[in-house]
């Protein structure tokens, strides 16, 4: 993430995490590094009783934030219960 302010990159997580919500229909919010300039942790959450619809969603949100030439996604954690 290429911010050069708090502010900037405040409205960059604003911007993908109301795009995702609007698109994917999901629950996300921004859970750590919150203080810090160039990073950030989101955490979201898929409901449904079908595992294969579940990878399915992840995959495409995935794919979406990738797509963002604003960020880059560096790690990733995937608990399907």
């Amino acid at each position: 993430m290429g911010s050069a302010s708090l502010k900037e990159k405040r409205r960059i997580v604003r911007s993908i995490i109301e795009r995702l919500k609007s698109r994917y229909n999901i629950s996300i919010a921004e859970v750590g590094h919150l203080k810090a300039l160039r990073r950030t942790a989101l955490g979201l959450a898929l409901v449904s009783n079908e595992t294969v619809y579940l990878e399915r969603m992840l995959n495409k949100i995935i794919n979406f934030v990738e797509g963002d030439p604003r960020v880059q996604l560096i790690g990733l954690d995937r608990e399907i219960y």
